[in-house]
């Protein structure tokens, strides 16, 4: 047990994030008092967000989840009795062995997504669990998806540009991110390189708080991403702005990437993004003439039936350009690519043959799948309040014949509609080992309190599941201690990565923290070079690459609907913390002509369901876009629906991404 005076112990945040701040934490009698950053992680620099600050109150919160509980009144009442952890783990595994025996292992169905999760609690003895069970595989796919599966078929898993190095660009173009939400620690950068004469360009349908700073602020239209990125991929060869040297050196299919950037004049651009011709110019001039330039990609543009392609072309943007081989040069999307430790290799199984269930399907599939699924493990996600298709996904839940497990910290949307609910344990009560996908850098964390309650980490927990069903082998790694020694020793530099995180704390990739691409590292394909048109790419998607897909608006549901993150949960996690009413947010011309002023009661629908709010007028969007924030729970809303409600389940152009930004919608005043 730990001392009962006051401790300021470290710690490493692992929410879902680029920046993984370095922590300190102040702990006094056994209890979390306060949380500060440090500088351990020079790119986090001593300050935290404010979501991380109050997560003390998300530790000793009303909906903190404190032991085991078996339902016992209707689904989604949350209605629960207490068990024990050996009555639970009991009545769990039975179910576990009933259903594989009855039905077979692919009517166990685990969802977890794990952006939140590092190497030790997620894909370990979990997936050790579900592999031996021979259950239905998930394809987490609603989220970096289509962005995953672009920059991987151009560039290989490239690490992207350092943050820290924007302050050497002269021109930041920050497309379909919004920092000030999500990595804040970009921000000051971005800051100090404007002070320094660089300047900004924000691709974005809102104007986020950057875009406010910015030189230049493009907002198109939800979708239309890809026909402005393709109109600036032609101006560059047009214009002589092509470095066709480096391009033959480097890359191939630039000379098909031209011939289907060619339709895509500036004025056909402009008219089906709603941007201005001559802006879209602006930024084609300033890109072909600053040096350093750097893109800052993000996710938003990938949330929609265009995502793929629109992810390619701005990514292949750096290469028609010749921005590479120049500190602050190039892109960044996500640097998780530098690290090429597995965890899921230490689950000791190849992954089975069995069905792969995209989860952006998943209420579709609880309703109508075959084999039905029979139990439905829920950890690391809450997919009533994360998924498209809300409406379909509670019905799924309501099933009387679907078993349902949610081993969550809190008692989510989601655990109201379990049979048993499981409590876990935090980041900082348990051990994790996470690496950045912006920092470069990989920390350890212990945990600096007991469990809260009767909480209990995710390798645990699926540990003893796997020895209850007598799926356990001798000598495998399951301990935190045994599970990191197995994943550095993946690496020829396993031991001076368990020295630098004993002291400093803290270890990098073998490119280091600050690689320059196209120095340091190249392409990692198999010929070393960029690839504008990857044949695979342009196999999967259902037109070719790069072949933009008309908006799915109709003269019903004319307006787009965007739900992107705020500052006040990491995707659906610490919504339970955010008690008022969330409006939706419109502009004042698409208000006006609907008879709306703030504060009144509205419903927005789409074909798909609807959700019942308030209003709030705002200048910060263009005109027909609504924009109602993921991440919001049944408690936000008047009817207890969200965003995901109006969301349609239909598929990103690679990889069977999440559409959230295709919701086309009406509003009507209540």
């Amino acid at each position: 047990m730990r001392s009962l005076s006051t401790e300021i112990l470290p710690s490493t945040c692992p929410l879902d994030c680029p920046d993984t701040c370095s922590l300190e934490v102040t702990v006094t009698h056994g209890k979390v008092e306060k949380i500060e950053g440090t500088h351990r992680n020079p790119l986090t620099d001593g300050f935290i967000c404010s979501k991380v600050r109050r997560f003390p109150r998300h530790l000793y919160g009303d909906e903190r989840l404190l032991q085991p509980a078996r339902r016992r009144g209707e689904k989604g009442r949350g209605d629960f009795e207490k068990l024990t952890w050996d009555g639970a783990l009991d009545l769990l595994a039975e179910r576990l062995g009933e259903v594989r025996a009855r039905h077979g292992g692919e009517a166990i169905l685990p969802l977890s997504y794990g952006g939140s999760n590092g190497y030790l609690t997620q894909d370990t003895t979990d997936a050790r669990l579900f592999r031996r069970l021979g259950a239905s595989r998930l394809a987490r796919t609603v989220c970096a998806a289509a962005t995953g599966r672009a920059v991987s078929g151009l560039y290989g898993k490239m690490p992207g540009v350092a943050l820290e190095d924007y302050v050497h660009s002269r021109l930041i173009v920050v497309w379909g991110a919004n920092p000030s939400a999500t990595g804040i620690h970009l921000v000051p950068i971005i800051r100090q390189a404007q002070r320094g004469g660089a300047r900004l360009v924000v691709v974005d349908p809102r104007r986020t708080p950057l875009a406010k700073k910015a030189d230049l602020h493009l907002a198109p239209r939800p979708g239309t991403d890809l026909p402005v990125a393709l109109a600036l991929i032609r101006w560059l060869f047009d214009s002589g702005g092509a470095d066709r040297e480096f391009l033959t050196a480097h890359a191939t299919g630039a000379r098909e990437l031209e011939q289907r950037a060619e339709p895509w004049t500036l004025e056909r651009a402009a008219e089906t993004s709603g941007i201005e011709a001559a802006d879209i110019e602006t930024l084609a001039r300033l890109y072909a003439d600053s040096e350093p330039a750097v893109i800052r990609c993000g996710w938003g543009q990938e949330r929609n039936r265009n995502g793929g392609s629109a992810t390619a072309a701005i990514l292949a943007l750096p290469a028609v350009a010749g921005k590479f081989g120049v500190r602050g040069g190039g892109f960044t999307l996500s640097s998780s690519g530098a690290w090429k430790l597995d965890s899921a290799a230490l689950a000791g199984e190849e992954e089975p043959a069995t069905r792969l269930v995209n989860m952006n399907k998943v209420g579709e599939l609880l309703l109508s799948g075959e084999p039905a699924v029979r139990l439905l493990f829920v950890y690391n996600a809450n997919p009533l309040a994360t998924l498209p298709e809300q409406e379909k996904v509670r019905a799924g839940l309501e099933r009387e014949d679907l078993f349902t497990v949610v081993f969550d910290q809190v008692m989510t949307d989601t655990a109201r509609y379990a049979d048993l609910v499981l409590p876990a344990t935090t980041f900082l009560e348990h051990h994790e080992l996470r690496r950045g996908y912006g920092t470069m850098a990989l920390q350890e964390g212990a945990p600096v309190i007991e469990p809260v309650g009767e909480a209990r980490p995710n390798y645990a927990i699926f540990g003893d599941l796997c020895r209850r069903l007598g799926l356990d082998r001798p000598g495998e790694p399951g301990s935190p201690t045994e599970l990191t020694r197995a994943l550095l020793a993946q690496s020829e530099r396993g031991d001076e990565m368990r020295a630098e995180l004993d002291a400093p704390g803290i270890t990098y990739p073998d490119t280091g923290r600050t690689p320059v691409q196209f120095v340091d590292h190249f392409p990692p394909t198999a010929d070393g070079k960029i690839h504008l048109l990857p044949p695979e790419l342009d196999r999967e998607a259902p037109r070719g690459l790069y072949a933009y897909q008309e908006d799915p608006g109709t003269d019903a549901t004319p307006l787009a609907l965007i739900s992107p993150a705020t500052n006040r949960t990491v995707s659906s996690t610490f919504g339970q913390l955010h008690r008022k009413q969330v409006p939706v947010e419109m502009h004042p011309a698409d208000a006006g002509a609907r008879g709306l002023q703030t504060g009144d009661a509205v419903r927005v629908w789409s074909r798909s369901g609807e959700v019942r709010c308030q209003v709030r007028l705002s200048h910060d969007l263009r005109r027909g876009v609504a924009m109602l924030p993921k991440g919001i729970w049944s408690h936000n809303t008047l009817n207890g629906a969200t965003a995901n409600a109006l969301a349609p389940d239909t598929l990103t152009d690679l990889a069977g991404g999440a559409c959230f930004n295709d919701a086309r919608v009406e509003v009507e005043k209540l």
